[in-house]
């Protein structure tokens, strides 16, 4: 099968997490500082893992090049299976998930189209949809598929991921100062 470059190219719905998407990251000291975020699919959300897999696979065979001239047999894919990798945590229950990257700082938008600009309003746990671009590497012999981060579409709020409030309304109710606390 023929796949064209803008095949590579596909959207898909999850949790964010590890979220890193309003300040570049390195990801180890002296690296490159990168935009990046975790995506955590369902696996009963057939439309984004198709979509995934037919990108991937398109970047599989439009790589092979990259790759030597052939598509290796240890080819690292991006998609690991959350079941196998990280079963002891709930979030990760029936699910797949990768890691994305850009140099380029994503636009984040919510529903409507609208620019999210509170920061308060990313973190990891919020409901989102990501558009994506696999791409074939081989760097310092090893050769895989990674995913360049897109645009992100924030479509719902979810638990925060990691033990971490929204805000710090979230954490305190309000404090009424009593006669016993100002003798403290």
């Amino acid at each position: 099968q023929q796949f064209s470059k803008s095949d590579q190219t596909f959207v898909v719905t999850g949790i964010a997490s590890y979220v890193n998407v309003l300040t570049p990251r390195a990801a180890v000291e002296g690296a490159e500082p990168k935009y990046s975020m975790q995506i955590i699919i369902d696996k009963d959300d057939r439309k984004s893992l198709d979509a995934a897999e037919k990108g991937v696979e398109a970047a599989k065979q439009n790589s092979i090049a990259t790759f030597g001239g052939k598509i290796p047999s240890n080819l690292k894919l991006p998609f690991r299976d959350g079941d196998e990798e990280r079963g002891d945590l709930p979030e990760y229950k029936n699910k797949m998930f990768a890691n994305a990257n850009s140099k380029k700082r994503p636009d984040i938008v919510d529903k409507k189209l609208d620019a999210v600009i509170d920061a308060n309003d990313i973190y990891s746990g919020m409901k989102v949809r990501a558009k994506i671009t696999a791409f074939g590497y081989s760097v310092n012999g090893n050769k895989g598929v990674g995913l360049s981060l897109g645009n992100i579409q924030k479509i719902g709020d979810g638990d925060p991921l990691g033990g971490a409030s929204r805000s710090a309304a979230d954490d305190f109710d309000v404090y009424k100062e009593s006669t016993a606390d100002m003798l403290s």
